[in-house]
């Protein structure tokens, strides 16, 4: 999957509310995620395939009904691609700076 389709999908903030809601309540129905949207059932169909395609959701049927799961994987390779090698910079620093502290208590 490529992370464009999944920075696409992140743009919308109406998708990243549906992430938001599958984040706090994983396994929810269509109906369920558009309790409170003024969108109708279509507009969240629509929105739920654009994060399916970016591999951000899945769905399951269980019976009569098909339940929505957040997948984590595609935000967790964004983050170690794009936020984990600015981290590690800023993370040196810090180590270099508490050695740095602790070596000048230890002369007192």
């Amino acid at each position: 999957m490529s992370m464009d389709a999944v920075f696409r999908a992140l743009a919308d903030p109406v998708r990243r509310q549906l992430l938001d809601r599958l984040h706090a309540r994983n396994g929810q129905t269509l109906g369920e995620l558009c309790e409170g949207l003024d969108m109708t059932r279509q507009a969240v169909t629509k929105h739920l395939a654009i994060l399916e395609a970016a591999n951000l959701v899945i769905s399951q049927k269980r019976g009569r009904e098909r339940l929505h799961f957040i997948n984590p994987v595609p935000i967790n390779d964004i983050a170690e691609r794009w936020i984990g090698k600015f981290e590690a910079p800023r993370l040196a620093a810090l180590a270099e700076l508490k050695r740095k502290l602790e070596e000048g208590n230890g002369h007192d």
